[in-house]
């Protein structure tokens, strides 16, 4: 058999609730075969196949035929196919940020020892004769495409609203998607030119929490979000506190200046979060600042302490080289202050 034709299996229990928004089949808009991979295979009567088995006519029409049977069930759902994933495309709209390697790794074992349980969903590509595009599983189709299996899937044949109201609905249906990646994906869609009622109802969410989610996206950088990550900790009022702080361009070269630091990659995706909340965070002043006079009462310098630093001023004029004087005694002083604190802990 053509390594192109794909292979057919009822589905199981665990094969997926349809998605809402998809609730009864629709006529195919154009007459692809998908498990065929060959649109119009047979259309000639008179036409002999030719090919290295030479299989007759009569087997090629009844492979049609079958194929036209289980077509059917797969318009209504009820089947699951065995895809080569390579002949699968990811969806025109991305809804994740890059995964942690060790979360694809997670997968990649569960699938290794218990086979891919719940199939993806696929429509045939609008674009692309004999290939898929996801509607949902992209990390799925990750996972068996490193494995070197073939992928399980539902084929449909979607619209593009059908496409990101399935995509949008099982992401929220598996509630493993972050608070700022469903806010890109409605960012996506609506660059894309979706409707404000298709993105609600691929994400399940009112016409406020969208605008609140679309705001966000675009108060803070792409690449600062793209640094950050899914932060799957990280909620709506957090990320609305950061779009906040994020009120100009000098807070903006803080909060780059944070995460292009040595160490900010190292950290998970919502320390690295914590990381530039951080660096925006405006310290807190303790007390009134403090002007500091010699005996004849003449100011020569002024201290101002807040909650993640203290700054003293020497006025050069009024003490000249006490400024100098008092860096050259910083270490000493330090030194005998943690030993007086030692021996009052003790």
């Amino acid at each position: 058999m053509r390594k192109g034709i794909l292979i057919a299996r009822t589905a199981s229990e665990d094969t997926p609730v349809e998605p809402a928004g998809d609730t009864e089949a629709r006529a195919p808009r154009n007459r692809l075969r998908p498990l065929l991979n060959a649109p119009g295979l047979v259309t000639d009567p008179a036409a002999r196949p030719v090919g290295a088995l030479g299989q007759s006519l009569n087997e090629f029409q009844a492979k049609a035929q079958r194929a036209e049977e289980i077509e059917q069930k797969l318009a209504q759902g009820q089947s699951v196919v065995d895809l080569d994933p390579m002949l699968v495309d990811p969806s025109f709209v991305t809804d994740r940020l890059p995964n942690t390697d060790d979360a694809h790794q997670r997968l990649v074992e569960a699938i290794r020892e218990n086979g891919q349980l719940i199939p993806i969903l696929v429509r045939p590509h609008p674009e692309k004769d004999g290939h898929y595009q996801v509607a949902f599983g992209h990390r799925r189709l990750r996972a068996v495409k490193e494995l070197g299996r073939q992928v399980r899937a539902i084929v449909r044949n979607l619209s593009d609203e059908e496409l990101v109201i399935a995509q949008g609905q099982e992401n929220n249906e598996r509630e493993d998607l972050s608070f700022i990646e469903r806010a890109l994906f409605a960012h996506h869609l609506e660059r894309k030119g979706f409707s404000r009622a298709t993105i609600t109802a691929a994400l399940s969410v009112h016409k406020t929490d969208l605008s609140t989610m679309l705001s966000i996206v675009a108060r803070i950088p792409s690449a600062l979000i793209d640094a950050i990550g899914p932060a799957s900790k990280t909620g709506r009022r957090s990320w609305m506190a950061l779009a906040d702080a994020l009120k100009g361009k000098s807070e903006i070269k803080k909060a780059e200046a944070a995460a292009s630091s040595d160490n900010f990659n190292a950290l998970d995706s919502d320390a690295r979060f914590a990381a530039i909340a951080k660096a925006l965070t405006t310290p807190k002043a303790i007390g009134a600042p403090i002007t500091i006079k010699d005996p004849k009462g003449r100011q020569f310098a002024r201290a101002e302490r807040t909650s993640s630093a203290t700054v003293l001023k020497i006025d050069e004029k009024a003490a000249p080289a006490f400024g100098q004087y008092l860096l050259d005694k910083l270490p000493e002083l330090l030194a005998a202050f943690e030993s007086e604190r030692q021996r009052t802990d003790g």
